[in-house]
């Protein structure tokens, strides 16, 4: 099987998966860790850095010591809105909100559902609770968090802080996560919005821009 190390080279982290990620062995997830945190592909190191801290520790010990490095710079999501000039109306359930002085919108983003492909990465910010399938775009922060999507559509992108925890299996949404660790203040990235059919996407290069909270 390709080496991470070769893959990603050859690749550039193109197409790089929750799934896919997940796939690799541990020593081949450190390996590819490695390498994007040194190409700067800061979505792939989050993606590695989600999988990681689903492996036990005995099989982990290297990627559980730099995740555990890693969780400590990491901070609440409310003082990484604030540290954005952004004080979220609920501070329990809001995933966006509006920067006064600017009029700026800006988003948390889920890192595990985060899909890198081609060279971009795109996130599903909202989508209709069609058939039951997604009750939580019913609530008022799943509205709030579209009309914050529509705002962001018209104003040609916004600004994304990273959320890092943990999925129950089979279930990407932030909303049902099975833990939550903090927001990376080291990082924020610009993106665009796109609207594909009734469904709003955030998509920004992979390298993203990168700005100290």
């Amino acid at each position: 099987m390709q080496s991470a190390n070769m893959a990603f080279k050859s690749r550039r982290g193109h197409e790089w998966t929750p799934e896919r990620v997940a796939r690799l062995g541990t020593a081949e997830l450190q390996q590819l860790r490695e390498n994007a945190e040194k190409l700067g592909a800061t979505t792939v190191v989050a993606l590695c850095d989600a999988a990681l801290e689903g492996r036990p520790k005995s099989a982990a010990k290297r990627g559980a010591a730099a995740v555990a490095k890693r969780a400590r710079r990491l901070i609440s999501r409310s003082k990484a809105f604030q540290a954005r000039g952004v004080y979220l109306p609920a501070l329990d359930s809001s995933w966006s909100g509006v920067r006064k002085s600017d009029g700026a919108v800006v988003m948390s983003l889920w890192t595990p559902a985060i899909v890198s492909r081609e060279g971009t990465c795109s996130l599903l910010l909202w989508a209709p609770n069609v058939d039951g399938s997604r009750p939580w775009s019913d609530t008022a922060a799943g509205k709030e968090r579209l009309v914050h999507c529509k705002l962001a559509l018209e104003r040609g992108g916004g600004e994304g802080l990273l959320v890092h925890g943990e999925n129950f299996d089979g279930e990407r949404a932030e909303q049902n996560a099975r833990s939550v660790h903090g927001v990376d203040p080291e990082c924020v990235v610009e993106f665009r919005v796109e609207q594909h059919g009734a469904e709003y996407w955030a998509v920004w290069g992979e390298k993203g821009v990168e700005r100290p909270l």
